[in-house]
């Protein structure tokens, strides 16, 4: 993955913000929001481009485009480079490959001990009943 033309691959835009916040936010376009094309970027592989759709399934549209907002913040800038971070976290995260799962066997002697456990119940259990005479 490489950081740099991903990044060129994104689009920002400026919008107002929603909400409560006087007059700034009436006249100030100080909201980001940024969209990435997954399907059709060329700074991924097809695999990772596989890998990241999967993974993103709920955050990606029905085109294969991801889209984050920012507004935390009063300053355009600062907005931009936050939703610029929280991008590359997640899709850093969506490229990371798990691990195979080994099938593991039981130990032997936790075998042996269920069984003698099981066993010494029983046992205790027969003692309860009143012996036939």
């Amino acid at each position: 993955m490489d950081k740099d033309r991903i990044i060129s691959e994104l689009t920002f835009k400026a919008v107002r913000s929603s909400g409560a916040g006087g007059q700034n936010v009436n006249k100030v376009s100080s909201k980001v929001v940024l969209t990435f094309d997954l399907v059709s970027s060329l700074a991924l592989s097809d695999e990772e481009k596989e890998l990241s759709l999967k993974k993103l399934k709920s955050k990606v549209t029905l085109e294969g485009i991801l889209i984050l907002n920012c507004d935390e913040d009063r300053s355009q800038l600062k907005n931009k480079n936050i939703v610029t971070k929280r991008f590359l976290e997640i899709i850093e995260k969506a490229l990371i490959v798990p691990k195979p799962r080994k099938a593991t066997k039981i130990p032997r002697s936790v075998i042996e001990k269920r069984l003698k456990d099981k066993s010494s119940i029983s046992e205790r259990k027969q003692n309860r009943k009143k012996p036939d005479l």
